[in-house]
């Protein structure tokens, strides 16, 4: 979350304030706060802000409105999920004093109600980058050139793993991904099932596959979905954590599906013969969810088909949680050969805990645009000389 320092600074003062209306100390406020962030990417931040926090003079409504105001101003985002599962943690913690614990289950509703506002804000992709979706059918023919040129980082032996299409696509979608992770060491697998209409009725045939594949190998399965793909992908994960190793996902709408703004609705309500808010009620739900897998979340910022912040997950959730921005189209991802470079690199870092190393790797950034998002020139010599 950019500018993250900010927004834990207000946080924090109102998490300490909710806890302390429970009828604790300061003292053991700032302990039980400290103890909900725990694994936290921000924790030592985190702490460092909660060290410096003296009394609260401040309501709890003010230091909640506050807070609100600074999310606001942030604008949508998925990270604050993460703020909505640590009130949730000391709100679940017992009062000492009874009639206290009505604060905190005031305060976490009211936040959360304001923050679902906030992200139903996410507004669909601009008209320029829809246009810019033309180039997917340049990134297509010129993968059969590029294709051979990309490195070939060597993978875990025999790991398997299911692709999932995206939606009205088939396995063909996912021809490049897939013999790409055959090139580096995995073992793949297609979805089978024909076109993806994104029809909650595929989920039984592709747990059967999931069941079939873990039986085979003895051993979980990595999942990656394709945009829609990544729906079902994501849905498996929630259910059946035992039998997945780790989630990919590729410009896939993750969460606020239920709201999400696409130049293209019309043409899915057409196709689908319904309006998008009539979905499966239960689907959606469980979409929500954050699998109990590592996750890898692939995006780009001129997706022209879906609102590129619906394609990343809480990353602040969890330390395995991971989102990585490529450049690209929506509909060329499936011929990206960073997206190809990125799964299969997610895929073996996740399995094996090393990330690939050398000359060759350091030049595969420059072709990320965390790379570019660096100020200065100092970027480039600490990329040849570190």
């Amino acid at each position: 979350m950019e500018n993250n320092k900010t927004l834990y600074t207000s946080f924090t003062k109102l998490a300490l304030k909710v806890a302390m209306s429970k009828g604790m100390t300061l003292k053991k406020a700032k302990e039980i706060v400290i103890q909900k962030f725990e694994l936290h990417p921000f924790e030592k931040m985190i702490i460092s802000l909660i060290d410096e926090k003296k009394i609260i003079k401040k309501e709890t409504n003010t230091l909640l409105d506050e807070c609100i105001s600074v999310c606001e101003d942030f604008g949508p985002d998925r990270d604050y999920v993460t703020l909505n599962i640590v009130l949730e943690r000391i709100s679940n913690i017992k009062a000492s004093k009874k009639g206290t614990d009505e604060v905190a289950i005031q305060v976490l509703k009211t936040f959360k109600k304001k923050v679902e506002e906030i992200n139903r804000r996410i507004e669909s992709p601009p008209l320029f980058n829809v246009l810019l979706e033309t180039r997917s059918i340049i990134e297509w023919v010129s993968m059969f050139g590029i294709y051979p040129l990309i490195p070939k980082h060597k993978a875990s032996k025999n790991k398997p793993v299911l692709l999932m299409p995206p939606y009205l696509g088939n396995d063909n979608s996912t021809a490049f991904v897939r013999n790409y992770l055959k090139s580096v060491g995995f073992v793949t697998y297609k979805w089978d099932l024909g076109v993806n209409m994104i029809n909650s009725k595929s989920l039984p045939k592709l747990i059967e596959k999931l069941d079939e594949i873990y039986e085979k190998h003895q051993e979980k399965v990595s999942l990656v979905g394709w945009s829609g793909g990544g729906i079902f992908a994501k849905i498996i994960a929630n259910r059946h954590p035992d039998k997945v190793e780790q989630l990919v996902t590729i410009g896939s709408p993750v969460w606020g599906v239920k709201n999400m703004k696409t130049p293209v609705v019309r043409s899915l309500e057409f196709l689908r013969g319904r309006k998008l808010k009539e979905r499966n009620d239960k689907f959606i739900k469980e979409l929500e969810e954050i699998p109990e897998v590592p996750i890898t979340c692939i995006f780009t910022k001129t997706d022209g088909l879906l609102p590129w912040k619906h394609c990343m997950e809480a990353e602040t959730l969890r330390k395995d949680i991971k989102n990585i921005e490529v450049f690209g189209s929506h509909c060329g991802m499936g011929a990206n050969a960073s997206v190809l470079l990125t799964v299969a690199n997610s895929l073996n870092t996740n399995i094996t805990g090393k990330k690939p190393k050398g000359i060759t790797t350091k030049i595969e950034s420059l072709f990320f645009p965390e790379f570019w998002k660096q100020k200065g020139t100092s970027k480039f010599t600490n990329l040849f000389l570190n």
